[in-house]
C-alpha cells in the first residue's frame, strides 16, 4: 500500500497555481472544489495523467489561519527526480529565488530541501531508477521533471503505536535509519513509498493551518481491497468513516494510533472520467450534487490563470 496522494493547505490559490504548476512544473490534473466546503477550490497536481502516487493536492484558504509544524503530524512532502537532475533545480530554485538548504546525503540519496510559498516543507530526492516518464509538454524539460511523490516525513513526540500499524496493517517494512530519521518502504515500490519518522521528544504539537499537510492517502487496487482494509482498521478498534465517493477515486478516513489524519483511496476510476487526457485540468468540475448552483460557486471562486509555457526557463 504505496502513497496514492497527499493532501497539504494553502493560502491564496493562484501563488499556489504559480509555484507548483509553474516553478516546480507539476501538471495541474483537477481543477474542482473541496466537496466539503465548495466555496473553496480542491487544487489536484500530479504527473500528465495523474497516476496514483504522483498526486499532490490542496485546499486553498484565502483567509485561512497559518498552521505550525510539530508532533503528530506529516511535515515533509518530498518529491522524487532523476539523480542526473540535481544541477538543473539548484539552478532552477537559484533563477527563481527560493531559498534552499542542501544538498545534504541521506539513505545515499541527495535531498534538497525548500519551503512553498505558504511555509510547507517540501524536498526533492534524488532517486536512481525510475519508470515513470516526465511530462512531455510541462515547463520543466520531461528529462528533469519531478515524476512523483518520494514520500512523507511524520514527526511525533513518542511512537505510540504508529510504526507497528504502519507495518502490520498497511505492510511498510523498515529500512534503515540515518540522522534520527527512521525510514519505511511500501512493499510494492511503484509510486510514492517511503514513510520517514522522526523522534522530536518535547517538541510542541503541530496545529493545522495554511502550510501543512491535511492527511496521507494510501492505495488502494479495488473497492473490494479498501472494504477489506476497511474491516482490519474498524477490528482495531479505530474510528473509521464510510466509504466516500470522490468521484475520481473512494475514500476511507481515520487516525492512525499517534492522531494523524490517514485516508485509504482506491486506484480508480481515476481522473479521466470527466475530462479527457488533453484538458485534464482546465476546466472547473463540480460534482453532480453542485451542479445546479455552478453559477453561484464560480461568481464566489477567484479566477485561476495557469502558468504559461515561458516558465521552461530554468
Amino acid at each position: 500500500m504505496g502513497i496514492h496522494h497527499i493532501t497539504a493547505i494553502a493560502g491564496d490559490p493562484q501563488r499556489n497555481l504559480d509555484f507548483y504548476a509553474g516553478l516546480l512544473g507539476m501538471r495541474l490534473i483537477k481543477l474542482t472544489v473541496n466537496f466539503d466546503d465548495p466555496t473553496t477550490y480542491h487544487l489536484y497536481y500530479g504527473d500528465e495523467i495523474g497516476r496514483p502516487g504522483s498526486i499532490l493536492t490542496f485546499f486553498p484558504w484565502p483567509s485561512g489561519q497559518r498552521g505550525r509544524q510539530g508532533t503528530g503530524q506529516a511535515v515533509v512532502v518530498a518529491f522524487a527526480i532523476p539523480s542526473s537532475s540535481l544541477g538543473f533545480w539548484l539552478e532552477r530554485l537559484l533563477t527563481h529565488q527560493v531559498k534552499y538548504e542542501g544538498p545534504v546525503r541521506r539513505f545515499e540519496q541527495q535531498v534538497l530541501a525548500f519551503s512553498d510559498p505558504d511555509g510547507l516543507l517540501l524536498e526533492l530526492v534524488t532517486v536512481s531508477h525510475l519508470d515513470e516518464p516526465g511530462w512531455a509538454d510541462g515547463p520543466v524539460p520531461p528529462e528533469h521533471a519531478i515524476r512523483k511523490l518520494h514520500g512523507t516525513t511524520i514527526w511525533e513526540d513518542r511512537d505510540l503505536g504508529s510504526t507497528e500499524f504502519l507495518e502490520r496493517t498497511l505492510g511498510f517494512v523498515p529500512a534503515g535509519e540515518d540522522a534520527g530519521l527512521h525510514r519505511f518502504e511500501s512493499r510494492n515500490n511503484s509510486g510514492a513509498s517511503t514513510i520517514y519518522f522522526r523522534r522530536a521528544p518535547g517538541f510542541w504539537r503541530g496545529a493545522g493551518g495554511v502550510g501543512t499537510v491535511h492527511h496521507i492517502a494510501f492505495r488502494a487496487a479495488s473497492d473490494e481491497a479498501q472494504l477489506e482494509k476497511r474491516a482490519e482498521i474498524e477490528a482495531q478498534g479505530l474510528a473509521i468513516t464510510p466509504v466516500i465517493d470522490r468521484e475520481y477515486f473512494h475514500s476511507v478516513y481515520f487516525h492512525e494510533p499517534g492522531g494523524v489524519l490517514f485516508e485509504i483511496a482506491t486506484d480508480g476510476p481515476g481522473f479521466m472520467v470527466d475530462e479527457p487526457l488533453e484538458e485534464l485540468g482546465s476546466h472547473l468540475k463540480l460534482p453532480p450534487m453542485y451542479e445546479p448552483i455552478r453559477s453561484q460557486l464560480q461568481a464566489l471562486l477567484p479566477p485561476l490563470t495557469l502558468p504559461q509555457a515561458t516558465a521552461r526557463k530554468p
